[in-house]
């Protein structure tokens, strides 16, 4: 407990969680703040029929804000499409790419494209939204709209513009001012927000005798274990070692130390699952809204649970831990850059075979970490179908979860090491954020 005593005794630390804490009190509340000319209770009933489709999926990162459809209703998604947009760019754009190697003055005006496309995403996202919602009918043929028009489109858009650009101001806020990174815990509480509906659900089926204490302990135990694994797997890298030739600066003697290379097990980060989730589960949305015999069978058959979703489920996800890892590291550039600055590794010629050396063991490190998200996403499915059990935690949710929590309790040590107080755990046990 002396880590967490140690907190308290830093103002900075402790007027930075207090302001993280806030802001994201302040997006809980936003959440419950429904938008005008919406039958909310309508709504609810449609999203009860939509769990598992992509409705279901972005309502998670809405934080249930979609359901209701609220002032938040698009969540932070339009800024992560943004995001990843923009980083995708960068690779191919030669004007995005010099941009990013210019420092913070650079990184400034990448954000600020990444806001611009946040706002145009939105906007797009939130006519269509109204539009789809002028369409929708409850199961007795009730309307979701009371006055539909363009009335209600040009507000809803509006409402839901505003919502997202809001929570991505809170999301900057809390990366300025407050404690971890402010979109990923944006994400996060609204994750975690659903913890109590879940436990109260399962007590529930517990009291109606549907599930008896013994499932419930073997559910809490491979909670636990599951959250092992992906603590270990996401901390866990293949050190590359380097050693730094000798030189002569100026009258000084620098270099001749020796260090490594971290490549990390799962560099993508939980982008695969997100990428993949969406495709496989578009076909069966859009299949809902379309009163066709095929329609209903492809729905069926991209429906969670099935062999055909699961395969492409997992094939998805191996591609995209692949794609994205390239775009993130890219061997060449850490080559040249260990050259630069008189950096070798061991036994092998710096240049192009290091970097096809580094390229190799990559690849080789990133089957292992798309093999151990695809199990990590695929776990819920599998106990839900084959024991009969509920499983709220998805997967894709706990690989967030545990990977924002890793990340902000870094920081914390971080800070708690900086100023000479001992960090939350011993010191042969220090917490590695997944960076």
């Amino acid at each position: 407990m002396g880590g967490f005593q140690n907190i308290g005794k830093i103002p900075e630390l402790k007027r930075r969680i207090i302001w993280t804490l806030g802001l994201l009190a302040v997006y809980r509340v936003g959440i419950h703040i429904p938008t005008p000319g919406i039958d909310g209770n309508v709504l609810a009933g449609i999203f009860e029929q939509a769990k598992g489709t992509l409705l279901g999926f972005f309502d998670m990162f809405a934080g249930g804000g979609l359901e209701r459809l609220s002032i938040f209703a698009l969540g932070i998604m339009p800024y992560i499409s943004a995001s990843i947009i923009l980083q995708l760019l960068t690779v191919v754009i030669p004007t995005l790419e010099k941009l990013s190697k210019e420092g913070e003055a650079g990184r400034r005006k990448i954000t600020q494209y990444t806001r611009y496309g946040t706002i145009v995403i939105s906007i797009i996202q939130g006519l269509f939204i109204a539009i789809g919602l002028e369409q929708m009918r409850g199961a007795g043929g009730e309307a979701v709209v009371f006055n539909p028009g363009w009335s209600f489109r040009l507000m809803t858009m509006i409402t839901l513009t505003g919502g997202t650009s809001f929570i991505m101001w809170l999301g900057e806020q809390i990366t300025e001012k407050g404690i971890g990174n402010g979109i990923s815990l944006i994400i996060f509480a609204g994750i975690v927000a659903r913890m109590p509906n879940a436990i109260a659900g399962t007590w529930g089926l517990v009291d109606t005798g549907e599930l008896n204490w013994f499932v419930v302990l073997v559910l809490v135990a491979m909670m636990l274990l599951v959250i092992a694994f992906i603590i270990f797997m996401e901390t866990s890298q293949r050190r590359i070692p380097v050693q730094y030739a000798k030189r002569v600066v100026g009258r000084k003697m620098m270099g001749g130390q020796t260090t490594h290379l971290p490549l990390k097990v799962n560099t993508a980060g939980v982008i695969p699952p997100i990428f993949a989730s969406s495709i496989i589960m578009f076909p069966a949305t859009i299949s809902n809204f379309i009163t066709h015999p095929y329609a209903k069978k492809i729905a069926e058959l991209f429906t969670p649970g099935s062999a055909l979703h699961e395969i492409f489920y997992v094939g998805f996800i191996i591609f995209f831990c692949y794609f994205y890892t390239a775009i993130v590291f890219n061997p060449d550039n850490v080559a040249d850059n260990m050259k630069k600055y008189g950096g070798y590794i061991p036994g092998i010629r710096p240049g192009k075979r290091t970097s096809e050396y580094i390229d190799k063991i990559l690849t080789r490190v990133t089957f292992i970490g798309a093999i151990y998200i695809s199990f990590v996403c695929v776990l819920p499915t599998l106990l839900v179908k084959e024991f009969n059990v509920p499983f709220y935690f998805g997967g894709t949710a706990l690989l967030i979860v545990v990977g924002v929590a890793l990340d902000t309790i870094q920081q914390i040590e971080s800070h708690l090491i900086l100023r000479h107080y001992d960090g939350l755990v011993k010191k042969t046990q220090r917490i590695k954020g997944r960076r």
